[in-house]
């Protein structure tokens, strides 16, 4: 059985190739979609930047609800499924402010966490390790 494409390509979030030079992209971008990563702590690094700056601090959005609806939106996704089974995942309403991410690193590892397994199946094998390592890396 062939792993999760987010897997594959130590992207847990799936994040859409742009033009964005990302800190870790492997030299090599076979995926025609989605980034490539050298490593799994590299594309949590990329999935924290897009959530706690971009859709934190340049869009505003402060709930699984508002972040989610931007992240996979309805014309591409089933967006109220995935809003659902994260805000289960997290034990967070969707609803309910996450917090500063500084101040709450926790609830946003935790959102990123669960859309980790919302984008690669409840039963992917996710390292939490490198997640931890994403989150400390500048």
């Amino acid at each position: 059985m062939s792993l999760p494409r987010g897997i594959r390509n130590n992207n847990p979030l799936n994040i859409r190739r742009s033009k964005d030079k990302w800190q870790g992209l492997s030299a090599q971008q076979t995926d025609a979609a989605f980034c490539q990563f050298e490593t799994m702590a590299y594309g949590w690094r990329a999935a924290f930047v897009l959530l706690t700056r971009t859709y934190y601090h340049t869009y505003r959005l402060f709930t699984i609800r508002n972040i989610i609806r931007r992240w996979a939106p309805p014309g591409e996704n089933n967006t109220e499924a995935y809003i659902a089974n994260v805000s289960r995942l997290t034990g967070i309403d969707a609803n309910e402010p996450l917090g500063i991410p500084s101040d709450q690193p926790a609830r946003w590892m935790a959102l990123a966490l669960a859309m980790a397994k919302h984008e690669n199946g409840d039963s992917a094998d996710i390292d939490t390790f490198a997640m931890l390592k994403g989150w400390e890396i500048k």
